[in-house]
């Protein structure tokens, strides 16, 4: 349990917080879980409503209002759309940690986000541990998305088409980076994060192309760890806290101009979350967060606002492959970048644009709620689907690895021959065309 200094600052901050929303109801038209399951107590207003009376409901009925606040995908459609601005995901984090602080963290999280993504090193070891031994318990199932299934029935996959991991981790393939700027004066900080590390290495190693092709130096240190928003999102504060001290004291032993990732959940937490809720200032760490989180930046902003982007040759290729683009929330909700990543892909004259209809609804995942709400997460996922569909392409195309499982598992479910990219792959192939 947190110490009650700590439970009483939280507190207080998210009161004064909660007085701005209207109650207006606006959220409830943009909210994915709503547009699913049609409960008040689903949408952002039901949820600050509960929080109103927090402290009483604390003491009175702590699991009821875990297991409300916890139903939200985190997505920020309702913050991205509020008339009164009312920072709805600050809210819902700082109100998580408080439940957790007076509760204590769920023994299966406490193994899961104390045993294993505090400690990035053991993390690493048993993901390739994983790879391994995956083979026994899974099998492919869509050749051309990459899908597996379970051979058996499992309480964890279930019925699920996910995205192995791959047989060689990206901190394998590339362990450490440390090179001068090139052509462009640039020299960048490289955060990989865990899933592009773990399921999508090949995604990094296009970073890492495109960033050389452009004449950027890049420092990438060796044994990263998790950005901590698995933690900050189950409200566990210490876990968070120590993996962002982890990782800025990583990034600190070399200068650089700016901090990359190509994943939007790692850009979003870095950029907004560490400077949010670091609590603990010792050794000046809400300084040095502060400075990291000023100079990061996602992949596709980095390249249009600094680089610039080369088209590739046309003359390279047959025909254009239709590919569509989702929005991932977290890169247009959050931090507002949705031209970018656009602007990007279309550098490479393989690709042909068509736009989805909703193409920033949110496709489902949501981290630890696609776990928890599978059901629910696949239904939100269906209707991206079906946008995906609609536009009759062969290739959908988003910045964020955790939208890109989501979508290989609905597209996939469907039978749908649909390749599932990421913007800075499809461009690091149009170069190679130079």
């Amino acid at each position: 349990m947190s110490d009650i200094k700590t439970l009483t600052t939280l507190m207080k901050e998210l009161e004064e917080q909660l007085v701005v929303c209207m109650r207006c109801g606006m959220c409830q038209a943009v909210c994915p879980l709503f547009a699913e399951t049609g409960r008040e107590s689903d949408v952002a207003r039901g949820k600050l409503a509960l929080l109103d009376g927090l402290m009483q409901e604390m003491f009175r009925e702590p699991e009821g209002v875990y297991e409300r606040l916890n139903k939200c995908l985190l997505c920020g459609s309702c913050a991205a759309n509020c008339p009164s601005g009312v920072n709805v995901l600050e809210i819902f984090i700082r109100a998580r940690a408080i439940l957790t602080g007076y509760m204590g963290l769920p023994a299966a999280k406490k193994v899961i986000l104390r045993g294993m993504l505090a400690r990035p090193e053991l993390f690493d070891r048993l993901a390739e541990w994983g790879a391994k031994f995956q083979k026994f318990f899974t099998r492919p199932v869509d050749d051309l998305i990459g899908t597996s299934c379970a051979r058996f029935v499992s309480p964890l996959i279930g019925n699920r088409h996910f995205k192995p991991l791959a047989p060689v981790p990206f901190h394998q393939m590339t362990p450490y980076l440390n090179t001068a700027p090139g052509s462009s004066g640039f020299k960048v900080g490289f955060y990989v994060g865990c899933l592009m590390d773990k399921i999508f290495p090949h995604v990094s190693r296009a970073v890492v192309d495109v960033l050389d092709y452009h004449g950027v130096g890049i420092f990438m240190p060796e044994d990263q760890g998790c950005c901590g928003i698995p933690a900050v999102s189950s409200g566990d504060m210490k876990t968070f806290n120590q993996l962002v001290r982890y990782n800025v004291e990583k990034f600190e032993r070399e200068k650089f101009d700016y901090l990359i990732t190509s994943c939007a959940t790692c850009t979003s937490t870095i950029k907004k979350i560490w400077p949010m809720m670091v609590r603990d200032d010792s050794r000046n760490i809400r300084a040095r967060v502060k400075a990291i989180a000023e100079k990061t930046l996602d992949i596709h902003q980095f390249l249009m606002s600094k680089t610039g982007v080369e088209e590739g040759s046309p003359g390279k290729h047959d025909s254009a492959i239709n590919v569509t683009y989702h929005d991932s929330c977290h890169l247009k909700k959050s931090l507002g970048i949705s031209d970018e990543p656009r602007a990007v892909m279309q550098a490479n004259p393989g690709y042909r644009l068509t736009e989805m209809p909703e193409p920033d609804w949110c496709c489902g995942l949501g981290g630890s709620f696609n776990i928890q709400y599978y059901d629910i997460s696949t239904e939100i996922g269906k209707r991206k689907r079906d946008n995906i569909a609609s536009t009759g392409c062969s290739a959908v195309a988003t910045g964020c690895p955790a939208c890109m499982i989501q979508l290989s598992d609905v597209l996939s479910k469907a039978g749908d021959r649909v390749m599932v990219k990421h913007p800075v792959e499809i461009y690091a192939e149009g170069l190679k065309s130079l």
